[in-house]
């Protein structure tokens, strides 16, 4: 419970709820929390739908393929972080996607019925929780669509020059840390791997950026907006 305690003071679903009212709540909630290895299948599209998870611990990938068996990473989660969101309210009652684990992680589900329908209790606390999901919800339906403007864009280096445009603007200097891998984040931009490593290659030949592993350090940013603004 401790744990739990503590994941929940990293995630957005139980933002503003007190100490006291969060063991209530979570008496209420009647969570499973479950523990898996790295590359483990936590979920499976398809499979019976359980609940929306919450990342306590470690890091998860929300994928899926395609018509053409091309396969999609739809978001990297870490500690605090929802998904299965957008399910809890379709009714389908199946994973749209699946779920992988990057590292070895431990999750909780939170029945979705204790967020679409209303506690029996009306505490305060539970409405709070429904009012942190409607806006988790809307936060990440501007994610996708953002997705969706990375993958209308023709050239592979447009997609990079974007990509990486926006992780400077979120972190705010030049030199940062991705939160995915090569693979990762070509799956992300839906590109081939190779082809991103050679397009990255090219952009550090030409003093654009420079990058070992997951560092990256932008050195032209006038370069790197022109190549966003260029290459769609």
């Amino acid at each position: 419970m401790e744990l739990i305690q503590m994941a929940a003071k990293d995630c957005m679903l139980f933002k503003d709820i007190n100490r006291e009212e969060m063991s209530a709540l979570l008496a209420c909630l009647n969570l499973r929390v479950r523990s898996f290895s790295r590359n483990d299948i936590i979920n499976m599209a398809g499979d019976p739908f359980e609940g929306i998870g919450v990342v306590i611990d470690g890091q998860v990938s929300v994928v899926k393929e395609n018509v053409a068996g091309e396969r999609i990473v739809f978001a990297i989660l870490g500690r605090g972080e929802l998904f299965g969101e957008m399910a809890a309210f379709t009714g389908a009652g199946k994973w749209p996607a699946t779920i992988l684990a990057n590292t070895d992680c431990t999750v909780m589900y939170v029945p979705s019925e204790k967020l679409v329908g209303q506690c029996s209790r009306s505490c305060i606390a539970h409405r709070r929780l429904i009012m942190n999901m409607l806006g988790i919800l809307s936060r990440k339906a501007l994610t996708l669509n953002r997705q969706l403007e990375y993958l209308s864009i023709k050239s592979i280096r447009g997609r990079i020059a974007c990509f990486l445009l926006e992780q400077y603007r979120k972190i705010g200097k030049t030199t940062f840390m991705l939160a995915m891998n090569r693979n990762e984040m070509a799956d992300f931009l839906n590109v081939a791997r190779p082809s991103l490593s050679r397009e990255m290659s090219r952009m550090r030949d030409e003093g654009m950026i420079d990058f070992h592993r997951s560092s990256v350090r932008i050195k032209d940013l006038e370069a790197l907006k022109t190549a966003a603004q260029g290459w769609n």
